[in-house]
């Protein structure tokens, strides 16, 4: 985690070009299917480790990454980062209302944390979006439409917007808002904020059944290295 906010911060600094995805299991699978999506994440400036699922198929791949580095904490522990140093966030994303509410609370937390500015996620012309964002002149944005549509928005944009790094965090901030609550610690450390969500939202089920599909697709893809080395 400290290595992924350094180097975002570090893009910052340098007023560099910066996309961070949060590839999970599902997003892993859409991958599979959408060449376009799949291409787009790996020519992504920074690529975390979102879910469990992809840590485990990077031990299965024989391939093994320092950890999980969930979005929504990312993008917590880089507004604490950015706080103090002149560097701006703006907060893209969810319902009327959520991420102003979200940016209250962040300032809250980080007192020193400057907010350009905020805007929901319903909209229907980027234009104006874009214009909007290119006002608050921000150094940082975190665009939570869910993927695929935060990716391909922070694609299609890429030069047309004046900020240096931008993050798709899905989901992130309804729990900055507090309209949602991440999974208690247990269930984060010992890698199950799955089956905490499963709890809470049963009909869940069918997009959890992704993850055992996801890493017997990374066991089938490692069988087919092995035949071919």
């Amino acid at each position: 985690m400290d290595e992924a906010v350094e180097t975002a911060y570090g893009y910052i600094e340098r007023g560099e070009k910066c996309r961070v995805v949060t590839p999970n299991a599902e997003i892993g699978l859409d991958c599979l299917k959408n060449q376009k999506l799949n291409d787009l994440v790996n020519r992504s400036e920074l690529v975390l480790p979102d879910g469990v699922g992809v840590v485990y198929a990077a031990k299965i791949q024989k391939k093994p990454l320092k950890g999980k580095v969930a979005g929504v904490e990312f993008g917590e522990k880089l507004a604490e980062r950015l706080q103090n140093t002149g560097k701006s966030l703006f907060l893209f994303g969810g319902k009327p209302g959520v991420a102003q509410s979200a940016a209250e609370n962040l300032q809250k937390k980080y007192p020193g944390l400057l907010i350009a500015g905020t805007q929901n996620g319903y909209f229907d012309n980027e234009d104006e979006i874009v214009e909007t964002i290119n006002k608050a002149n921000p150094d940082a944005m975190y665009v939570c439409l869910g993927c695929p549509k935060q990716e391909f928005f922070m694609e299609r944009n890429r030069d047309r917007l004046c900020v240096s790094l931008m993050a798709g965090l899905g989901g992130s901030l309804d729990i900055y808002s507090g309209n949602s609550r991440r999974a208690p610690e247990f269930f984060v450390r010992f890698g199950l904020e799955w089956f905490y969500r499963l709890i809470k939202e049963p009909k869940r089920i069918k997009r959890m059944a992704r993850l055992p599909l996801y890493l017997v697709r990374a066991v089938g893809y490692k069988g087919k290295e092995e035949e071919n080395a």
